[in-house]
């Protein structure tokens, strides 16, 4: 377990790099089997990442972080929102307005007896929340997130401008 986590680290630690030269790319896909993400995965990021679960409203440490930075996916360092494009939308999660390209994918889920849009991590395939048309101008998309499927990292210790 120590040298998953070693390994996992090393490979957030080269995070900057990796994705920055993918931005405008097609992302190159991490395929584990869910028992690998079981053992690299805290216990709530699997439940929420792996198994489409939700965190509690207004729980998430990225509900109301308003500094300056990129989001990350939390398993797997892929860039995938900016913070210029968060906002205040009163959900009780993290919402955005936008993704980086291409780093967000979409799918249809009727769970929960309603029909909503999941957005995933494109290079890992982790859940990430959903993505909703009552969002602000210009886009009207509200990225609604899982703050616990994100990693932020401040702008200055990023290689974005």
């Amino acid at each position: 377990m120590k040298i998953l986590n070693a390994a996992f680290a090393a490979m957030l630690l080269l995070a900057p790099a990796m994705s920055g030269a993918q931005e405008g790319k097609k992302v190159e896909k991490i395929h584990k089997t869910e028992a690998e993400w079981k053992k690299i995965l805290p216990p709530e990021q699997y439940r929420i990442m792996r198994t489409q679960g939700t965190e509690i409203a207004c729980s998430g440490e990225y509900w109301r972080n308003n500094a300056d930075g990129i989001y990350r996916c939390a398993a797997c360092a892929l860039d995938i929102f900016d913070s210029k494009d968060k906002f205040e939308s009163s959900s009780g999660w993290p919402s955005f307005m936008r993704s980086v390209p291409d780093h967000v994918t979409e799918k249809k889920d009727s769970s929960f007896g309603m029909v909503r849009t999941e957005i995933n991590c494109a290079r890992c395939d982790g859940h990430l929340g959903h993505v909703f048309e009552d969002g602000p101008r210009p886009t009207g998309l509200r990225y609604c997130l899982n703050s616990v499927a994100l990693k932020f990292i401040p702008r200055a210790e990023t290689n974005k401008p």
